[in-house]
């Protein structure tokens, strides 16, 4: 489901916070599991996993998106972990894709499970995916993420592909030392193919592998790209997220760069995350949340739950505290956030 509307049409909802951003986006993770193991994501060894019992039902995320599209949701994208890890997923997305209220609702995935389950997602409704793609080389691949699942996700992309989805985003964490060699490579691809690469600035988030060290910032990435040609801007349109488009003249794609770093977009962010757990979260880079899983299976009417909603809007800060040099860490797991 890829309708979009122009920003004259965008719904004025009750989600406006202090610095009056309209909040009308809601990421919402259904699992903290994973069939990765990623560097910037998972710490050595292992990390505790949600009982089931943890977890929001899809009844009760349904009933929260609904509450949020009164009060001026209107797109969702679903997360993990590993969305399509967990059963049923594919039927959450069809019935949420139904919900006439809701404008643009999307996947984000690593793509390990794509081929199999892409024409389910499609017949679900689902037009806008987005695979997260660190490295095109299998070897590095299998390096970044820990398995040596390269060739099923290329697969995956390919059928999607074939099938009609579009856009399809292919989302890059550019590490240096790791990847930085492959940045002109993923650059090319949007040329010769109608994909949306996007490279994202590493962001410390918990505990993992990785360190400031090996950041790169988008400055660095856009200047590589420019050598392959000229970077023609693109205008962004009601339901793109953060980045900055561009395509190189002459490509079939886009290139584009989410700099949360190095270029704050927080005066325009127009998010919340509904984690696996039931905590609504304001910002991504800051560990502030407001749980709404007990009040939800406590009895709370919708009023009660719209104002926890209401109450994370409040809270939600200006501008998030990293910075390049100097950050504070986001001491939560990134794969229990969502994407």
């Amino acid at each position: 489901m890829g309708k979009s509307m122009d920003n004259s049409m965008a719904p004025v909802g009750e989600l406006v916070d202090r610095e009056k951003r309209h909040l009308n986006y809601l990421r919402v993770s259904i699992t903290d599991r994973c069939n990765l193991r990623c560097l910037y994501c998972v710490p050595e060894g292992r990390i505790p996993k949600l009982g089931h019992d943890d977890i929001l039902s899809y009844e009760e995320i349904l009933r929260l998106i609904r509450i949020g599209i009164r009060l001026g949701i209107r797109k969702v994208r679903i997360t993990g972990g590993e969305p399509l890890v967990r059963k049923g997923a594919i039927d959450l997305l069809g019935r949420l894709a139904r919900i006439p209220e809701l404008k643009d609702v999307s996947l984000t995935t690593n793509g390990v499970l794509l081929a199999a389950n892409a024409q389910r997602i499609f017949d679900a409704g689902i037009r806008r995916i987005n695979v997260s793609l660190d490295s095109l080389n299998p070897e590095k691949y299998a390096q970044i993420t820990g398995y040596h699942q390269f060739n099923r996700v290329w697969e995956g992309i390919q059928r999607a592909r074939k099938i009609g989805f579009a856009p399809i985003k292919i989302n890059v964490v550019a590490m240096r030392g790791i990847n930085d060699d492959e940045i002109l490579d993923f650059g090319r691809l949007s040329i010769d193919h109608p994909f949306h690469i996007r490279f994202i600035e590493y962001m410390p988030i918990g505990n993992s592998r990785t360190s400031s060290t090996d950041q790169i910032l988008t400055p660095e990435i856009q200047q590589m790209i420019a050598t392959i040609g000229e970077l023609i801007p693109v205008d962004n349109g009601y339901s793109d997220g953060p980045a900055r488009r561009f395509r190189i003249a002459g490509a079939r794609g886009e290139v584009g760069f989410i700099s949360a770093l190095s270029h704050h977009f927080c005066s325009h962010c127009n998010r919340l995350r509904l984690t696996a757990d039931g905590k609504l979260r304001a910002c991504l880079l800051s560990d502030h949340h407001e749980p709404v899983k007990e009040v939800l299976r406590n009895g709370g009417s919708d009023e009660q739950i719209a104002e926890i909603f209401r109450t994370a809007v409040r809270q939600k800060a200006a501008r998030h505290d990293l910075c390049p040099n100097g950050f504070t860490t986001v001491k939560d797991q990134m794969q229990g956030i969502g994407g």
